[in-house]
């Protein structure tokens, strides 16, 4: 029987809290988060079952890969694991936790990691969208352009973007009146 095991598991950017869940509940099953890899590599190793709580914080490289930056978690006890795309991975057994299970422990700090995802994150989905997306289709449904294959291609990225922005849109609108 193999020690380790790979997992592709997909999130979106709202959807980090989910993700803590589930590698919570991976390690409770024995398996335990060493490595993750862009977009939704995950790589566990077997370990001894355990409830242990998984954090994720989303800081820009500049200021999220120092020894500074981990060795405030590490003073609160919790275990650096891994880094995928600014996210930054840490763990904490249940048995060492002090009442609370977070990493953020006031709505202010919550609010904030929410508004620095928003903004690395959602706004160049936005530039996008607004800037090449829906000119392109705008010129081919005018006639300016001819209808051809880039047409479908640029409808397909069109609808994709607009349920990823509602999605994560809708996600983020409800995590904050939760904060409120």
């Amino acid at each position: 029987m193999s020690n380790t095991l790979t997992k592709i598991r997909m999130f979106t950017i709202a959807d980090f809290k989910e993700e803590e869940q589930w590698l919570r509940e991976m390690h409770r099953m024995g398996w335990k988060l060493f490595s993750m890899s862009p977009p939704c590599i995950f790589q566990f190793e077997r370990c001894e079952p355990e409830d242990v709580v998984y954090q994720l914080d989303f800081r820009n490289r500049r200021d999220g890969d120092g020894s500074s930056y981990r060795q405030i978690f590490r003073d609160c006890g919790w275990e650096y694991v891994d880094s995928c795309l600014s996210f930054h991975y840490f763990r904490k057994p249940v048995t060492e936790m002090e009442g609370e299970e977070e990493i953020f422990s006031d709505n202010t700090s919550r609010a904030e990691l929410l508004g620095r995802i928003w903004k690395c994150r959602m706004m160049p989905i936005f530039v996008i969208f607004f800037g090449c997306l829906l000119p392109q289709i705008h010129s081919s449904i005018s006639g300016e352009v001819p209808l051809d294959a880039f047409f479908v291609l640029f409808c397909v990225l069109f609808f994709l973007y607009f349920r990823l922005i509602i999605h994560v849109g809708v996600k983020f609108y409800r995590m904050r009146r939760s904060l409120e």
